[in-house]
Formats: C-alpha cells, sequence, structure tokens
C-alpha cells in the first residue's frame, strides 16, 4: 500500500486528533434514531468501484476511509449500531470531493448521504473537538476563522460609504477571500462594480462549513441572517469566487436566487473586459464543488484561454483529483489534507508558469502542499491581463 509507514503516522495523529467531546455520547447516541434515506444507503450495491478512486483510501489505506466502507457503516447505523469513534473517524475524514459518484454504476450518492450522516452524528452528541472549533468560530463571529474584523477590512472607509444600497446583482465574497486573500476580493470586486455589482453590508458565513460538517441547525440561522441581507439589498443574482460558497448558495438557498461563479460571470463579459493575450502557460485545478458538483468546467477554460494557452493536467474535469481541503478535513486532519493536495499536485503538466483554480480554499492547499509553481486565483490572472 502506498506510503505505508507515512500512513501509520497519519493514522496515528488522525487518532489523536478524533477525541470525542465530553457528551455522554453513548447514552445520548442509544436515545435518538439514526434517520438518513435508506433508498441513498441502500442504492450502493458495494460494488467497490469506489475504492479505486477515493483520495483518502489512497492515502490511507484503510476499508473504513473509502466510500464503501463509510457507506457500510452508514447502514449499520441506521439499523441500530451505537456510534462510536471508529465511526466518527471513518464518516469525519470524508472531502466530499464527489469522484465517488461521479464513478458509481449504481448511481448512489455517497457525499450526500456522508452529511447526512454526519448531521445525524452532531444530534446524537458526537463530534470532534475540530468539528467544535470550526462551528464556534462560525455562530461567534459569522466567519470560519473566527476573525473579529470587519468582512469588508479591504475596502477603505470612502469606498464602504459609496458602495450602492440597491443592486440586482450581489458579490458574496466568503470567508477565505475576506481574511486570508483580500487581495482575492479587492480585484474581483474592481471588476464587478464596472457592472453595477454591490456588497452586503454584513455578510456572513455562506455555511458551507457547518452543512458540511452536520451543523445543519446552526447554518439555518447564519443562511437566514445572509437571505436577510439579500433582501434588503433586493438582489436577485449573486455571484461568488468560492467553490464553497457556490455550491451552497445555488444548492441550500432558495431557488429564486441565480447564483454564478465569477469564472461564469467573467466569461459571460469577456468581450466587455478587453482582456489582452499573455506570454504565458498555465494549468488549471477543477475545484470539486465548482466542477463535479455543479459542472461548471468550460467558463474558466473560456476566460484562460483567452488570456493564455492551456496546459490540461494529467486528471480534469470529472475525474479531478481533490485538493484536499474540503469536507472539513483541512482542519480535522492536516496531515491527510496535505497529501492528497501533494497528490494532486502530481498531475501537473511540465513548462506551465501558473497552476490557476477558482476556488481560495483550492489555492490555499494547494500552496500549503509546496511545490515549485505558483498557485494563482483566476481573478489574478485576469487582472494580470487588465493591466
Amino acid at each position: 500500500m502506498k506510503n505505508e509507514v507515512k500512513n501509520e503516522e497519519v493514522k496515528n495523529e488522525t487518532g489523536r486528533a478524533e477525541k470525542l467531546n465530553k457528551k455522554e455520547t453513548g447514552e445520548k447516541s442509544k436515545k435518538l434514531p439514526f434517520e438518513v434515506d435508506r433508498r441513498s444507503v441502500y442504492k450502493c450495491v458495494q460494488c467497490g468501484t469506489c475504492r479505486s478512486v477515493c483520495p483518502v483510501f489512497d492515502v490511507v489505506g484503510w476499508e473504513s476511509a473509502n466510500t464503501r466502507g463509510r457507506m457500510l457503516i452508514i447502514k449499520s447505523l441506521i439499523e441500530g449500531r451505537p456510534p462510536s469513534e471508529d465511526v466518527l473517524s471513518s464518516l469525519a475524514s470524508c472531502t466530499t470531493c464527489g469522484i465517488c459518484a461521479a464513478k458509481c454504476p449504481a448511481g448512489a450518492n455517497p457525499p450526500e448521504v456522508v452529511e447526512a450522516a454526519r448531521a445525524q452524528l452532531v444530534k446524537c452528541g458526537v463530534t470532534t473537538d475540530a468539528q467544535e472549533k470550526l462551528r464556534s468560530a462560525v455562530a461567534t463571529s459569522g466567519n470560519s476563522f473566527g476573525e473579529t474584523r470587519s468582512r469588508l477590512h479591504w475596502l477603505s472607509d470612502s469606498e464602504r460609504s459609496t458602495l450602492p444600497e440597491k443592486s440586482d446583482y450581489v458579490y458574496f465574497v466568503g470567508c477565505f477571500d475576506s481574511y486570508r486573500y483580500p487581495e482575492f476580493a479587492k480585484k474581483t470586486f474592481e471588476v464587478l462594480q464596472h457592472f453595477g455589482v454591490t456588497l452586503l453590508p454584513d455578510e456572513q458565513c455562506c455555511s458551507s462549513p457547518l452543512l458540511r460538517t452536520g451543523f445543519r441547525e446552526d447554518a439555518e440561522k447564519i443562511m437566514e441572517h445572509n437571505l436577510e441581507q439579500i433582501r434588503n439589498v433586493g438582489a436577485h443574482t449573486l455571484i461568488t469566487g468560492c467553490a464553497g460558497c457556490y455550491t451552497t448558495l445555488k444548492n441550500n438557498y432558495p431557488e429564486e436566487l441565480r447564483v454564478i461563479s465569477l469564472p461564469e460571470f467573467l466569461a459571460e463579459h469577456l468581450e466587455e473586459l478587453n482582456l489582452k493575450r499573455l506570454d504565458l502557460s498555465v494549468t488549471y485545478h477543477d475545484p470539486c464543488h465548482l466542477g463535479r458538483h455543479n459542472k461548471v468546467y468550460d467558463a474558466p477554460r473560456k476566460v484562460i484561454q483567452a488570456i493564455c494557452n492551456l496546459k490540461e493536467m494529467k486528471n480534469i474535469k470529472e475525474n479531478s483529483r481533490c485538493c484536499g481541503g474540503g469536507g472539513g478535513v483541512r482542519i480535522g486532519y492536516p496531515d491527510i489534507s496535505l497529501e492528497l493536495a501533494r497528490n494532486r499536485l502530481d498531475d501537473v503538466p511540465e513548462g506551465v508558469d501558473y497552476i490557476v483554480t477558482s476556488c481560495p480554499l483550492c489555492v490555499r492547499n494547494l500552496r500549503d502542499a509546496g511545490g515549485n509553481i505558483e498557485i494563482i486565483d483566476i481573478i489574478e490572472l485576469v487582472a494580470m491581463a487588465m493591466q
């Protein structure tokens, strides 16, 4: 098995990270029914196709850390098995990348089932310290980092005071661009404001981290806050440069909202952007929640090809390998997360100047994994071509 020695180290480290919170989980879990859609669970015919593509299994090598193992565990839970630490370590280590669903011959959607199971574990009081830390940060500060600064700190006072109070279009910035990559936020808004796009005065986390890790009740409160903000602005369209925000706003918020990703918006307005050609070769990494989950493949490539030469990675589009940052795995299992990112960097072709992606979490995780090629967001490439 690949990386056997390292896997044992990761396993030991994971065990330390998986301490259950002291909530009398054993007793509490027995009193609550484990309610996950049985039809979704029983769609899995245990054929093992997913074992060949599950990125976490590729790194860790435990049967419980691949999709088939997780589905068997969930099946046992709905049939009466009480949650335990072993159950938690299996279900909490899924990145929800969706490649198993894309390859499943039976049409099962394991990430959806895993998220539902995580929500049940939360109800049963079974969570990790990492999950609780994330929940607390979002619940108390409105962002996944626990930041107390204004979400619009990257704007000057005069810029904030002149933001349109009403608009059909809102740029939903997200936690990462607000607090870790404010230069992405600023460059994005500089482009979007030419099209009459405004910002929410009190945007909070989209709730993706809460939904992915099972804290649905907490997520609903934050989502309602954002919806009130959107209604006050009068917007019918949200634009976001974060894949996690995109999939959450598009699939978990009310259907009447139109949600488009930044690459889609840029692709629609290429002629108006008046971009110049650059003497560069780049490759593109498909974020899981933009690509596999929502089939946004062509728009970012259209933008890139309008600017420079695109050399594709070894695995692209629906076959793209996960960066390892999603599903709460980055915070809960950093060693596994970085190993997944290093595996993704192995797909980079030779002779490229940059790795371009359209998700700040992918940028962060791929950068942290090392490598000798700079990882940039697609808005940075657009900004180069606009100068």
